[in-house]
């Protein structure tokens, strides 16, 4: 089954076309580990999952590999300001080192509760450092390079097409540049390959090189291990949709500039997740420079949803549509979630094995997947699988079986106990709970609301009655 795909590069919806198909050459940005992932953060990582088991789903062989970021994530795109490992450091008062692995095992640990399929090969950047310094010798044996003071830089003037992803207006760039950031810098796009540590300071984490002692730029890790391990060619290379004016052109220009073609066939990038307006927000990019930030600990731990309702919250909108966080929304993913594992575990019960999916339902949800990831139309092809009158209940486990490996909401695995307790069911305890306290059974009454929030239900009384939400 081919797929199409939204091509930022073309700014259009082209069909796939791997190099060696079947087999599919990914690579996808992974994450700075100076604090824990939040919430916007781990949206690309599922849009980038529902890619890979899309591909899987269609027939093809993903090779996918992400880098782990633990040094030259600068706090400003311009070069300038601290390594942010070193400002995790510091915060915490551990090393380096410490840090990273503390925030690269908490990142794990979010994406297998998103139910993430890994990567087949994780690459540090720490753990290549040789490889850094020699695509940055190639790029200087070239003529692609300057060096002053403060470091090695790419000389974008040498870029015919430089900032082609994101199509910049270099010269109303330079234009509007008032200040030159960094002295010595001959244009106000080029960018650090190898940053100096200066001779009288002394750095975190620093490397010797035919340049002297410092550090590898942040946008010359990604594009050496892309290369590294899957070769000059790549077909699908993504990341989140602030990546494509800095960090995305910037790979693009080291790499082509290195290799002398076209690098990546498709770039693809997830929108934004935004905080909803509400009281106490007013709303706009979640950032951690904001300070607060929402993670999957606070989620779980402390609101006490399942990290798969989460998933099911960003598969309610397209990859490439901005998605406002909100609460309420969070309610009704986890209803609704509630109300799909109640209806895998009836079908299930009727599944016998040889049934087969519903083919009117597939061709719905096939056309949705191999439409640019449209999950918000694959979403409704489930719930009409789940409401098919005619089918039978080995019929729709079967079909809800097959969406799943696109989805990944992990329906095979569900158990008696993951679906929590029904919209009837809650219904009819309260109206046992409003018939105990009528009769001054109190100890009843306690022991229903107890009930109640162990399956994650508030009960709210009023004079006109009680009402409840899932929590």
């Amino acid at each position: 089954m081919s797929i199409t795909l939204y091509n930022t590069m073309t700014r259009s919806k082209d069909p796939l076309e791997p190099l060696n198909a079947p087999r599919v050459s990914l690579y996808t940005c992974g994450p700075t580990v100076y604090n824990y992932a939040h919430i916007g953060n781990l949206r690309t990582y599922v849009f980038e999952d529902i890619l890979k088991r899309a591909l899987l789903y269609c027939g093809y062989e993903p090779n996918h590999v992400m880098n782990v970021t633990d040094v030259g994530h600068l706090v400003s795109d311009g070069d300038e300001g601290e390594d942010k490992m070193a400002l995790g450091a510091q915060r915490e008062d551990k090393t380096v080192w410490e840090i990273a692995q503390f925030y690269w095992d908490a990142f794990r640990k979010d994406i297998e509760r998103l139910n993430i399929i890994e990567p087949d090969v994780w690459c540090r950047a720490t753990d290549h450092i040789e490889d850094q310094i020699n695509q940055v010798r190639i790029l200087e044996e070239k003529g692609f390079t300057y060096t002053i003071d403060d470091g090695v830089y790419f000389d974008t003037s040498r870029l015919s097409d430089y900032g082609k992803l994101a199509r910049l207006d270099i010269a109303g760039l330079r234009a509007g540049a008032r200040i030159e950031v960094t002295e010595g810098k001959r244009n106000y796009t080029d960018f650090a390959l190898w940053k100096l540590s200066g001779a009288d300071s002394k750095r975190l984490m620093e490397w010797p090189s035919p340049w002297g002692v410092g550090f590898p730029g942040w946008h010359l890790e990604c594009s050496t291990m892309a290369m590294k391990y899957l070769g000059e060619h790549l077909d699908i290379h993504c990341g989140g949709i602030d990546h494509i004016a800095v960090h995305h052109t910037n790979e693009i220009a080291q790499a082509e500039s290195s290799i002398g073609h076209e690098w990546t066939k498709c770039w693809m990038h997830g929108e934004f997740l935004t905080m909803a307006k509400s009281d106490d927000s007013d709303g706009g990019k979640m950032s951690k420079s904001a300070g607060e930030f929402l993670t999957m600990d606070v989620l779980v731990d402390k609101h006490g949803y399942d990290p798969i309702a989460y998933r099911y919250f960003l598969l309610g909108a397209h990859y490439r549509q901005q998605l406002a966080f909100s609460w309420e929304g969070m309610d009704a993913a986890a209803s609704a979630l509630g109300r799909i594992k109640r209806t895998i575990l009836e079908a299930r019960a009727g599944y016998t094995g040889a049934e087969e999916p519903i083919a009117a339902c597939m061709d719905e949800f096939d056309a949705s997947v191999i439409d640019d990831l449209n999950m918000p139309r694959a979403l409704a092809a489930m719930w009409k699988t789940a409401k098919t009158p005619d089918a039978s209940a080995g019929e729709i486990y079967a079909t809800l079986l097959q969406m799943d490996r696109v989805l990944g909401l992990g329906f095979e695995d569900m158990a008696p106990g993951d679906a929590g307790i029904s919209d009837e069911e809650i219904d009819k305890l309260i109206d046992d709970r409003a018939e105990a306290r009528a009769a001054k059974d109190y100890a009843r009454g306690d022991e229903i609301r107890d009930r109640l929030a162990e399956n994650r239900v508030e009960i709210m009384d009023s004079p006109d009655g009680t009402t409840w939400r899932r929590i």
